[in-house]
């Protein structure tokens, strides 16, 4: 018996077929945007640690009534295999889920241990009394799972610190922070376990100058100027801080005639012991110096028990501009610390008559009430 088949209907069937055979392919492979496994909600925390950028990605998993059984247990103590995946012996991922990743954008020193610049991922081997912090070079693998001890990049030890109050779900935070430093807090439960980052600063900076003067901030004068003021302030980098300020004072570079740049250039020099010189740019950059400026610079005098020198650059100022706040400010300053409280006090109450604002006003009323009773304004 001959079957005869519809060919035009049965090339339609087959066709109907390999599509929805390739459309639960895809529904396989493809997967819908929806809530993490646990509820354990993603989060990441960053801060700039002096000019070091600092990223940490995580999971966060909540306490859900486990208290007293989240330390020792839920997280388990040292080095233990999870009941997955090929790593026998694996600390905590520091967090749920995914590997917790911790991300430096220049090499720092954590807990005094150096560590290079780069993505790590973050482990916990919990100790009641110690926990070892580990740096592993692998950031992506799922978990502890996949943990190698010979990928690690830096283990250090900490002490865990109890919490004053329980934190439901773990978090990190920045604290202690200083110009170049911060404590990093693992807080959960009822425990946190901290560690110190600490940065070059220094010399992240001058390598930060260094790069951007090779740029569009290499053109003018004040990215020159910045960088060499920052050099003379910490001590550091001087000679080629001082061919910056000849940059900077340079007529192509438009500074030639800023009392910025030539003072600049002075405060080199004097780092560098060249004090002959460092006069000589002083000298160069009064002429140029407003009003503001050559009074900030005659308080650093007055500061440095210069008063003499001071007043010679006030008065100069003043004769220019006798009728400016500012100017008298600085001539009642400038008597006031030669111990001259009388002429003082007439260059500040005539300051105080034009002060451009009350607060400028009861500033002089201030210094001219210390004056009458005897004492230095500055």
């Amino acid at each position: 018996m001959l079957i005869f088949f519809d060919m035009k209907k049965n090339f339609n069937a087959c066709i109907i077929m390999a599509l929805i055979q390739l459309g639960l392919t895809g529904l396989v492979k493809a997967q819908l945007t929806a809530l993490p496994d646990g509820d354990n909600k993603r989060a990441a925390v960053s801060e700039q640690i002096g000019l070091t950028d600092v990223e940490i990605r995580y999971s966060r998993p909540a306490v859900k009534n486990r208290e007293g059984h989240i330390w020792g247990e839920l997280v388990p103590a040292g080095f233990v295999y999870q009941g997955f995946g090929p790593s026998k012996s694996a600390p905590w991922r520091a967090g749920a889920n995914e590997c917790t990743s911790i991300e430096f954008s220049t090499g720092v020193k954590i807990e005094g241990q150096p560590l290079p610049a780069g993505k790590y991922g973050f482990f916990v081997a919990y100790g009641a009394d110690e926990c070892t912090l580990i740096f592993s070079k692998n950031s992506t693998s799922w978990g502890a799972f996949f943990y190698k001890p010979e990928e690690d990049a830096l283990r250090v030890k900490v002490k865990p610190v109890a919490a004053e109050k329980s934190v439901e779900r773990l978090k990190y935070e920045f604290t202690g922070q200083t110009q170049g430093s911060a404590i990093v807090q693992l807080q959960w439960e009822k425990l946190i376990i901290p560690f110190k980052i600490e940065t070059d600063l220094i010399n992240n900076q001058l390598a930060s100058f260094k790069r951007e003067l090779r740029g569009e901030k290499g053109f003018a004068w004040e990215g020159f100027d910045q960088a060499a003021t920052f050099c003379a302030q910490h001590k550091i980098n001087l000679d080629e801080a001082l061919l910056w300020t000849d940059t900077a004072t340079s007529k192509i570079f438009g500074g030639s005639q800023s009392f910025q740049a030539w003072s600049t250039k002075a405060m080199v020099l004097d780092s560098l012991g060249r004090y002959t010189e460092a006069e000589a740019a002083m000298k160069t950059a009064l002429p140029f110096g407003t009003s503001n400026e050559l009074y900030r610079y005659a308080r650093t005098l007055i500061a440095a028990k210069k008063a003499k020198e001071a007043l010679a650059i006030l008065k100069m100022s003043y004769d220019k501009h006798p009728n400016e706040f500012i100017t008298n400010a600085g001539m009642g300053r400038a008597y006031s610390a030669l111990g001259d409280y009388k002429k003082a006090l007439t260059y500040i109450r005539k300051a105080g008559a034009i002060a451009p604002n009350k607060n400028n006003k009861d500033a002089m009323e201030k210094l001219a009430k210390a004056l009458q009773e005897g004492k230095d304004i500055n």
